[in-house]
Order: C-alpha cells, then sequence, then structure tokens
C-alpha cells in the first residue's frame, strides 16, 4: 500500500494535511535535517575564523558556498542524507558526510573536510537543530496562530460589547453580562498566555560528549571553547544560531527550557478548550448562529440542524495537544545518569504536538468567523429572568438600612417564576428614597449589566 492522504497512520498527514503546510518544513524529519545542516556549516565557518594555524579562514567564496547548502537546502538533499544513513545507520553521521560530500571539486574546503563536526557529539548538533525546529515553529505557527485568534476575540468585543447576554454561572440564570465583555475575558487570558509563550529563552549547547569540552581540549588545550561555544549558539543567523546558550549540561542539553515552552502552549490551548465549551454551550443555547456555505450539510439526517464541528474539532485537538506537551514536558527533563536515548525517540513527535495545536487554532477561528449573534434570543432568555434583579433590589436595600434584605428578596425569588410586575411592586413598598425606587424600576435584566462594557472595550 502506498503512503497518501488516505493511507496516512496519522490525520495529521492524512485528512488535514493541507493545514499544516506551514509546519511541516519546520517539525518534519525534512525541517530536522535542515536545520543539522545549519548547526555543521555555523560551527565549521566558526572554526575557520577561530585563529587555528590549521584551519585558515574561509574565503568569500567558500563562505557563501557553505550557506547556499543552507539556503537552498531541498527535499532532494534530505533524500541523499536518508539514503548515506542506509549505511551509516547513524543520521547525524549522515549529515557530516552528506557535507562533506558537497566539497568535491573545491580544493580549499576539500583540505579542511576533517574539520566538519570537529569535537562535536551528535548531541550537539542535535538539540541546536531542535532548538532552531521550536523557535521557528513557535514564532512562525504558533504564536501567529493564537495571534489570528486573538484579533477575531478582540473584533468580537469590541462589536458586541454593549450586547446584555445572561450569565450562568452553575448553569443558572445570574447577573447578566454583555457578549463582548465576555469574549474580552478570554482574549485577555490568551495575551497573557500568549506573552508566556513568546518569552521562553530557546537554548543550545555545544560542549561536547558530556558537557566538559573534553575533546576540545585534548585538540587545542589553550583555547577559550565555551567563549568559541557561547559565540555560535548566540550569534544571530545566518553565521551563529542565535540561540541563548546553556552554559551547563550533560550529553544533552537538559530540555527544561523546552518543558517551559510546551507548558506554556498547553496553557494556552487550555485557554481555548474552555472557550470552545463555552461558545459550543452558547450555540446550544441560541445565543450565535452559525454561518454555512452554499451545499455545506449541517447534520446527515436532520436538515435543520447546523452543529458546531469547528469548536467540537478545536476541542478534541487541543486534548490531543496537550496530552502530548505534558509528557513531553514531564519526560524530556529526565535523563539517566549523562545521557539515554529516551529523549531522542520523544523528541520526534514535537511536531505531532504542535500539529495538533495548529491544527485546533484553525479550526477554532474558522468556527469564530462563522459565528452571527442571535440578538431574539438573547433578549428573551433575558426577558424570562426578572429574577437576577433580585441582586440589585437587596444591595440598594442594605445600603439603605434595610433589615434582612437578603432573607426578603430570597422569598420572593427562589423557586419561583419571578415576573417584573411582582418585582415591582417590591419596589415600591420598600422604605428608601424614591429617587433609588425609580431607578430600581427602570432597570431591566438587559441594562443590569454592570461595567461589562466598557470592559470589553478597554481589551
Amino acid at each position: 500500500m502506498s503512503l497518501s492522504s488516505i493511507t496516512a497512520l496519522s490525520p495529521l498527514d492524512g485528512r488535514y494535511a493541507s493545514k499544516l503546510a506551514a509546519l511541516r518544513p519546520i517539525m518534519s524529519e525534512h525541517g530536522y535535517m535542515h536545520r543539522r545542516v545549519q548547526v555543521e556549516v555555523a560551527w565549521f565557518i566558526a572554526l575557520s575564523d577561530a585563529g587555528f594555524d590549521e584551519f585558515k579562514p574561509l574565503t568569500t567564496g567558500a563562505r557563501a558556498y557553505l550557506l547556499g547548502l543552507v539556503k537552498n537546502f531541498s527535499e532532494a538533499d534530505s533524500a541523499a542524507i536518508k539514503q548515506i544513513e542506509k549505511t551509516t545507520n547513524h543520521d547525524v553521521k549522515a549529515v557530516e558526510y552528506w557535507i562533506k560530500s558537497k566539497f568535491e571539486a573545491r580544493p580549499e574546503l576539500t583540505k579542511a573536510a576533517e574539520f566538519v563536526h570537529f569535537a562535536c557529539t551528535s548531541e550537539d548538533i542535535n538539540n541546536t537543530s531542535h532548538a532552531l525546529q521550536l523557535r521557528s515553529g513557535r514564532d512562525q505557527v504558533v504564536l501567529p496562530g493564537l495571534d489570528r485568534i486573538a484579533l477575531k476575540l478582540r473584533e468580537m468585543a469590541h462589536a458586541h460589547a454593549d450586547v446584555p447576554m445572561l450569565s450562568r454561572t452553575h448553569g443558572q440564570t445570574a447577573s447578566p453580562t454583555t457578549v463582548g465583555k465576555e469574549m474580552a475575558n478570554v482574549l485577555v487570558r490568551l495575551h497573557g498566555a500568549m506573552e508566556r509563550i513568546a518569552a521562553v529563552k530557546i537554548m543550545g549547547k555545544m560542549n561536547g560528549a558530556v558537557g566538559n569540552y573534553n575533546a576540545h581540549l585534548s585538540a587545542w588545550p589553550g583555547f577559550d571553547w565555551e567563549a568559541f561555544s557561547k559565540r555560535v549558539v548566540e550569534t544571530p543567523e545566518p553565521l551563529g544560531l542565535g540561540l541563548t546558550f546553556q552554559p551547563y549540561s550533560i550529553q544533552i542539553e537538559p530540555h527544561d527550557y523546552m518543558a517551559e515552552l510546551f507548558d506554556a502552549v498547553a496553557r494556552a490551548n487550555t485557554i481555548l478548550i474552555d472557550l470552545s465549551r463555552d461558545i459550543w454551550g452558547y450555540v446550544s443555547l441560541g445565543y450565535f448562529k452559525q454561518r454555512l456555505k452554499a451545499g455545506e450539510i449541517g447534520s446527515s439526517t436532520m436538515p435543520h440542524k447546523v452543529n458546531p464541528i469547528d469548536f467540537e474539532n478545536a476541542e478534541g485537538n487541543l486534548g490531543l495537544a496537550n496530552a502530548l506537551l505534558r509528557h513531553l514536558s514531564e519526560k524530556l527533563p529526565v535523563s539517566r545518569w549523562q545521557r539515554d536515548l529516551t529523549d531522542s525517540t520523544v523528541l520526534r513527535n514535537m511536531g505531532v504536538a504542535l500539529g495538533y495545536a495548529a491544527l485546533a487554532y484553525a479550526s477554532l477561528l474558522t468556527g469564530l468567523n462563522k459565528l452571527e449573534l442571535n440578538d431574539e434570543a438573547l433578549a428573551a432568555d433575558l426577558d424570562a429572568s426578572w429574577e437576577v434583579l433580585a441582586e440589585p433590589i437587596q444591595t440598594v436595600m442594605r445600603r439603605f438600612g434595610v433589615q434582612g434584605a437578603y432573607e426578603k428578596l430570597k422569598e420572593v425569588t427562589r423557586g419561583k417564576t419571578v415576573t417584573a410586575q411582582a418585582l415591582h411592586g417590591l419596589i415600591q413598598s420598600l422604605e428608601i428614597p424614591q429617587a433609588e425606587k425609580d431607578r430600581l424600576l427602570a432597570m431591566t435584566p438587559g441594562s443590569y449589566t454592570g461595567k461589562a462594557a466598557e470592559l470589553a472595550r478597554r481589551a
């Protein structure tokens, strides 16, 4: 059976493949190969500038050629590396051999070929490559995906700032809010989560087999290898990697920053699960309608239905993403002694975790863009819930010292169908200033929204 979108084992590469085009070049094995070549080339060029008699500075032409290997790296190049790996049975060594094969007919580079991967352990290349992948995945896919949702939420918060909506604490009628304020609540939470994601320092180490520069110092004992390594890691691309230097490690970079990043993404995802469920509920209540494109089917057997599938899809995929992200964050910082390989196989699933998140963001945004307010349903729900005005009435009664205010309102409202007339009769009987009676008599469930509109516009 050939591999295709309908034979793929993962829906990310099957049913949903077209929706993950932006992530695939970054987090796929091809993306990993590309970053490995980038790291090897940056290290090689930096060694030529280190001042060693045995490796003179490369010419401008040689540097341009090497940087071109990175810039123009293709799927065919990845396939060639995989072909070499069939012989080496070692993926990093295959990258080294591929780079050396590109030196043929270039005497300057052929002469210096043994400085490719010089003093490096495989993890020096792998950890920095993973870091480059994660930085690109975060900056090019995850944060832009979240930002599109945030922009939509802000648009909804401002557009619907004044639209009153019945709250439902514990699933029961409660003090009204506005549609815009509820969107603003999520927006502010999401912005905080995005800031935490963006603030994670993406780290890399290049310090040898157990983190002590053993091999490096055996070749040049008097050279400051730590400063050199830091320079390669932190120098901006393309001559460096543009990462944050990790000074202490065993064979592997500790992965604490990865755990921090994955936890931060999972936190954002949890906020969006909360949003997806709430919108699903509001659609169920009729507060929102959903637009359909011509020809789309809402339900296979019930023509009247338009199922909230985008929010259900988002919720499910966010849950899958978080299951993987949380496993990654719990497992990756743990390594037996100086190295075991359990992190290697787990790290190959970073793209799967971020893929489910990216898919969910797209589904959620699609769902939000389909929503239309059902003003009639919102107004009808409010008009049928005059009991929510028991709160302001008893609060004003307490302000003016009316004894047993809470108890009196409880007697009138709890477990009963409360009408405007019943509340107005109670208000008229209160021993409070007439101006306060008039203010309470003018109040409706739809006007009792506090600062909701102001807060919505401010978000």
